[in-house]
This record gives structure tokens, sequence and C-alpha cells, in this order.
């Protein structure tokens, strides 16, 4: 019996010898309620006060039963709580629930995923500054260092689903990676993004062709230390006028989102090794699905198996991965948020849709014209015109009525939906953490 049932034992026989050596002391003795309880408390406390009034022999055997039963029940209960305190003294992980709790009544927090060089200077930024922060850190000497110095922390791995959800993800404001690793980190950006769409993504990675990766994984931005401090060495002599800033040049790549392919039964990569599938791929193959288990940035040694989904980031210049792809149905995303219009884009394409996508009003239209797709999901702040201009420009085409038209919003008033019913809205989606019950939503109005 666990300690919890045998304090509820103890509590429950203790009422019931109060409560029978009540009534029996009126029954045999006729006392009166208050004397009868004071006299049961007495009885089975073995205080040793007298008797209230005489008592009569049956009075005196009832008594007998009752300290023999009542002492042992107290016995019973002191040992079922002693117990139980030194079960809680001695749990070394006694500090997790109270941990967990703290954090659970965090908003607007920030999540710092590691605390190595990196994690540790944020996070002294952030005590120092009054911000609200968890750090998540897998090392025993790491915890140890964080309770020292009273942080918000847990133990656990900073690229898995239910640590973020412990760490509050769905109420924080921000997220930084900081792992040890570039994988670990791409990961925990993969991760965080499906988990919380709206939160701003901070990622570090060591190496500079890993940052286009985490870029396309849904980070914000990337930092990497050794840039940094290749940048403040040429800044410091650019003060100086050692350097001309015409010789610093900046190149910019344009990003494509990454998008997942099954492997069946027709595809080209089937048993074949992670080097060769580059080579037909002429990609990025950023990991690889294989059931309830995700590979990221998989090893060379690895084959690639039947039915594992790959995800994979094209260029310009990649070869269709299926010459013939299944007709599935349209959709149209217009959003000027690229961190959003990746996200969504991944996960319209893993839902099974053929997804078309822009970042303006204008753009936007046009695409939903050339491609008349089942449906449109169009932001309401857009860069040049608003959502709801380009809802009313697609009404207006006959040619256009039978497209569902979704406004994506984070604003909840009614006047609002109001103007989008107006402007021929079939629905208004409001943006949250939780991006995959928006696509389940808009999954299940076009079925």
């Amino acid at each position: 019996m666990s300690s919890q049932k045998r304090i509820v034992v103890a509590i429950g026989l203790l009422l019931f010898f109060l409560a029978t050596g009540t009534a029996g002391y009126s029954f045999f003795d006729g006392y009166s309620i208050l004397d009868a309880f004071y006299m049961t408390v007495i009885t089975i406390s073995t205080v040793g006060y007298g008797e209230i009034q005489p008592l009569s022999q049956a009075g005196r055997i009832f008594t007998i039963f009752l300290i023999m039963s009542g002492v042992g029940s107290i016995a019973f209960a002191g040992g079922a709580f002693t117990e139980i305190v030194i079960e809680r003294a001695a749990n070394p992980n006694r500090w997790k629930k109270t941990m967990e709790k703290k954090i659970s009544k965090l908003h607007g927090h920030v999540i710092i995923c590691g605390h190595g060089r990196v994690g540790a200077a944020a996070a002294e930024f952030l005590k120092d500054k009054g911000g609200n922060f968890v750090v998540i850190e897998s090392s025993s000497e790491g915890i140890k260092q964080l309770a020292e110095l009273d942080y918000h922390f847990l133990q656990g791995d900073g690229t898995r689903e239910e640590t973020l959800m412990k760490a509050g993800i769905k109420k924080a404001s921000a997220l930084l990676a900081v792992l040890d690793s570039d994988p670990d980190n791409l990961f925990s950006v993969l991760t965080a993004r499906e988990l919380n769409p709206v939160l701003r993504i901070i990622a570090r990675t060591e190496y500079p062709s890993s940052e286009s990766r985490m870029l396309r994984a849904g980070a914000d931005s990337v930092i990497s230390p050794f840039v940094a401090a290749g940048q403040r060495v040429a800044e410091s002599l650019l003060a100086k006028k050692t350097l001309s800033k015409d010789n610093l040049v900046s190149t910019k790549q344009e990003l494509l989102s990454p998008k997942w392919f099954e492997v069946d039964e027709q595809s080209k990569f089937v048993n074949l090794t992670i080097p060769d599938a580059k080579k037909v791929i002429k990609g990025f193959l950023l990991g690889i699905r294989r059931g309830s288990q995700d590979m990221l940035m998989p090893k060379d040694d690895v084959i690639i198996q039947l039915g594992d989904s790959l995800l994979i980031s094209q260029s310009n210049r990649v070869v269709p991965l299926d010459p013939s792809p299944v007709p599935n149905k349209k959709i149209v995303l217009i959003d000027d948020n690229p961190v959003i219009l990746r996200l969504y884009t991944r996960l319209f394409q893993k839902a099974g849709y053929n997804i078309f996508s822009a970042s303006n009003g204008e753009n936007g239209y046009s695409l939903i014209v050339s491609e008349v797709p089942d449906a449109a999901v169009i932001d309401f702040h857009l860069p040049d015109v608003t959502g709801l201009s380009v809802c009313r420009k697609v009404r207006a085409l006959p040619e256009l009525e039978k497209i569902k038209l979704f406004l994506f919003t984070a604003d909840e008033q009614k006047d609002v939906k109001k103007r989008a019913k107006a402007a021929g809205v079939d629905k208004v989606v409001v943006k949250s953490p939780e991006a995959g019950e928006i696509v389940a939503m808009v999954s299940d109005y076009l079925a």
C-alpha cells in the first residue's frame, strides 16, 4: 500500500473511532455529545485525565476496547505520516515538481536550450534585466550549477517535444537554441517551430554552412560566436580606417522551404545510402522520418528504406523527385512573415496539399487567378494591401466563386469577423501556438 493510501486509511480509522467512542459513551453512560467526544479524545490519546463521571460496568468494558483499537489507529497514522515525510526528504528528485509548478506560472518568458558558454551568458543577461526565463540542461553538473544560481530550470533534452512543453513553450515569447552541436540546435528549432509558430527563435551555429539550414528549419535568426567575433574585429579595424567598407562583401542566398517526400515502391531512393541519395537529390537532405523516429542530419551509413519520409530542402537546380505527382488539393498561402510562411507550407505539405505561397497581396492574387486553388489562406495584414482587399477581388470574379477563403489574423475583435464576412471570407482563422490545429481545421472545412 502506498504512503498516500496509508494516510487516507489512518484518517478514516481515527474518524471512525472518534465517532464510535462518542456514540458509545452517550449510549452506555448518558454523556452529552460534548462530554462523550471529550472522553473519547482523552481515552484514545492516553493523556491520563480522570473520568468526567463514574462509568458503568458496560462503559468500562467499552473503554477497554476503545483504548486498544484507538491507540492502534493513532500509531498507524503516526507511522504513515512519518513514512511519507521520510520518503519526500530522501527523494533526490523532489525539486522537479516544485520547479515545474513555478514554470507553469510563467508567461512571455524565454526558453534557453543549453547552459554552455553562450547559454550561460544569455541567462545572466536576462537575469540582470529582470526577464523571466527557463534553462533546459541535460547534464547533472549543469543542473547543480543552475540550482546554485536559483534559475528556473529543467533537466532534459531541449530537442524533445515533452521537455519543451514542460518549459511552457506555448506561453513563451522566445527560444534560444544554444546546444553544443548544430544538429541538436536544428532539431530543437524544428520541434519548437511546430509547437509554437508565433515564437521568436534564435539559433546558434558553429559552421557557416549550417546557417541556411537553421533558417529553413524555422529560426528567425542565426548567431555564430566565431562569426560575431570576426565581425567585431573587422569593425574595430574599420573604426581605425585600416580597411575600407567596400572590401567587405555580403552575399544573400535565396532560401526555399524544406519539403517532405514519401519513399514508395516506385521511388528511386529505396536502398540508397545517404551519399548516393544526395547525388540524386542535388539539394540538402535535412532528415529522415522512419515511423515515430526522426533522424536529423543522418549519417552516411544510413540506408533509406521503403516507407521512409525524407525532409529535403531543394535549390532552383534540383531535378524533380517525382516526375508524375499525384494530383492533390491546392492551397494558396499568402503571408509576409517568412517564418510563418515556411512553417505552414511544411505542415500543409505534410497533410497532402499542393502549396503555392506568396509574401504580398498582389502576387498572392495573381497566384489565385492562375492556379484556381481549392482554398486560399490569406494574412490580414500584408505589406501592400490588406487580406480583405484580396478576398474582395477574388469574390468579384465568378470563375473563382468556389474557392474557400480563410482570413489568417491575430485580431479576434468582432468587427474583423463582420468585415471578413462582408468581403466573402468563409472562415476567420485566429493565429495561435497550435499550428497543427489550424491545419486540421482548414482540412476539416475543405472536407
